[in-house]
């Protein structure tokens, strides 16, 4: 089934956040973990259509957001996460791929940011944990 899905649209993603004083760069992290997220799960891309790989980047880009901003005491990724969740579950779109994606994200953020980043990692990890178990 090829649902007829617009592309994001409004309030732009965040494209940098701010871990331990340096500036980190989302999107190459988050086209990262969109290649991944597409070999594991490519009916998405026949699923959603053209604006498929659009939405993973934008929610995405979000979640590693959010997951530094939890690091430095800014957020509550888990807060964003279960937002998150509702928004998606309402829209059909399994949970279960949600979780995953979560976890490829901590997989590259532990690869590409030394230091903090595997803190940013393991509450992404949590986070999966989370929503698998909800």
């Amino acid at each position: 089934m090829n649902r007829a899905v617009a592309p994001p649209s409004g309030w732009p993603p965040p494209t940098v956040a701010v871990l331990a004083g340096r500036q980190v760069e989302l999107v190459p992290l988050a086209e990262r973990v969109a290649d991944r997220y597409f070999e594991e799960f490519p009916e998405d891309a026949e699923r959603y259509g053209a604006a498929a790989r659009a939405w993973e980047i934008h929610d995405t880009l979000h979640c590693l957001r959010w997951a530094i901003l939890d690091v430095e005491g800014l957020a509550s990724l888990g807060r964003e996460i279960d937002w998150l969740a509702k928004i998606l579950q309402a829209r059909e779109f399994p949970l279960e791929h949600l979780a995953r994606n979560l976890e490829l994200a901590a997989d590259v953020v532990a690869e590409q940011l030394a230091g903090r980043g595997l803190d940013v990692a393991r509450r992404l990890r949590e986070c999966a944990r989370s929503v698998r178990a909800a």
